[in-house]
């Protein structure tokens, strides 16, 4: 067995504390730089230059420090992807700005990953994972007839415990007689801390809504255990509608009726597929932001591109830093400065509806590099700032 269900339970954290107001915009940040692998260090300069930008227009007062660890570089000199004192030189920081982990041929990826970003997560008890599905202009949608505004909607990903708990075991290796065994841990907190983050990001948007995926027709102990939780919890929300549909229906209405979608929430595995084929129906997962977060403000939360490593890309300048950059969005956001975080998602999306061959990079169809994309939307960002007279040149 990797571990017991004791040990486990044992390392559980207390309930998340009640509820509070909305916080205040806090008006100094510090964010720890993690490039990490491959397209990661490319990507994360124009990230790091956006965000800077935005910072200065919106008064924003953001303090940068850059590790070399959780890398394959790192790695091959130390022999582990994180120091020992790790936690202890993250802990400070308000967030993680990580850019990309992995290259195989260099580093077996189940030691990297597990080296590096599960650790993040699990120790830091980010306990959410939230990605956007978002149409964005100049990016065509496998979907027939879709358009900009047509796909908008949120997944809400549980992302420490469920069917990734990592206990169990084999018995009787290499014989007939073998075994494989892995459980699924859901825990009442574990559930309930979720599904009451997505039940307020739902409440805090215009159309109220919130998707369950379950399938408690198969799976017979967890998977009820789940909807009643839902059900339990839809009691202390009745302004926000609720939806409830087995994984595999569910997916086929990603594709064929996305707009529908509002908040989705769903467990470790059925998040981690769904928040891969919601992005995939806007047109490139390449692009998609990803945010793992410890809501209760105890330990940083981490903001990222859903893009890896691209090995076969790396050092060739051509890496769409759109996704990189996006996640810079997201941390603004989920910090409260909303007006910097729209100003810069519009600033991104005004360069991509351009679609100037010259400036976006060949994944989406130009001939540019990450250098000229990432500048056009740096440019874009103070242009717009004149523009609107919040910045004076």
């Amino acid at each position: 067995m990797k571990k017991s269900l004791a040990t486990l339970l044992s390392r559980r954290p207390p309930p998340a504390p009640p509820p509070e107001a909305k916080m205040a915009p806090r008006q100094s940040l510090k964010i720890a730089v993690i490039p990490g692998d491959g397209i990661g260090k490319e990507v994360m300069e124009f990230g790091v230059t956006c965000l800077e930008s935005i910072a200065s227009i919106y008064k924003i007062k953001l303090e940068f420090e850059h590790f070399d660890f959780a890398s394959c570089d790192y790695y091959k000199e130390h022999g582990a992807m994180l120091p020992p004192d790790w936690k202890e030189k993250l802990l400070p920081f308000d967030a993680i700005y990580f850019g990309a982990v992995g290259m195989p041929d260099l580093v077996p990826d189940d030691v990297s990953l597990w080296g590096s970003l599960i650790k993040f997560r699990r120790e830091f008890d980010q306990y959410i994972n939230l990605r956007p599905c978002r149409l964005m202009p100049g990016v065509p949608s496998p979907l027939a007839n879709r358009k900009p505004g047509d796909i908008d909607f949120w997944i809400v990903r549980e992302n420490t415990e469920g069917e990734y708990s990592s206990i169990g075991g084999k018995m009787f290796e290499g014989t007939d007689r073998e075994i494989v065994i892995q459980e699924t841990v859901m825990s009442r907190t574990g559930v309930d801390r979720v599904l009451k983050y997505a039940f307020d990001l739902a409440l805090s948007r215009p159309r109220k809504l919130l998707t369950s995926a379950t399938k408690s027709n198969g799976i017979s102990i967890t998977m009820p255990y789940w909807d009643s939780r839902v059900q339990e919890m839809s009691t202390k929300y009745p302004d926000v509608a609720v939806e409830k549909y087995h994984i595999d229906i569910l997916t086929a209405h990603f594709v064929q009726r996305p707009k529908k979608f509002d908040v989705v929430v769903g467990s470790n595995l059925f998040g981690d597929i769904l928040s891969d084929l919601g992005p995939a129906c806007t047109g490139t997962i390449g692009i998609a932001p990803s945010a793992n977060i410890n809501p209760d403000g105890k330990f940083p939360s981490l903001f990222e591109p859903v893009h890896g490593s691209a090995p076969d890309i790396a050092g060739k300048g051509i890496a769409n830093p759109v996704g990189m950059i996006w996640a810079g969005q997201m941390l603004l956001h989920h910090f409260e400065h909303r007006e910097a975080a729209d100003a810069l998602l519009k600033a991104i999306e005004a360069v991509m509806a351009r679609a100037d061959a010259e400036v976006v990079t060949p994944d989406m169809g130009g001939k540019g590099t990450t250098k000229k994309f990432g500048d056009a939307i740096k440019d874009e960002i103070w242009q717009t700032a004149i523009k609107n007279g919040k910045w004076k040149p």
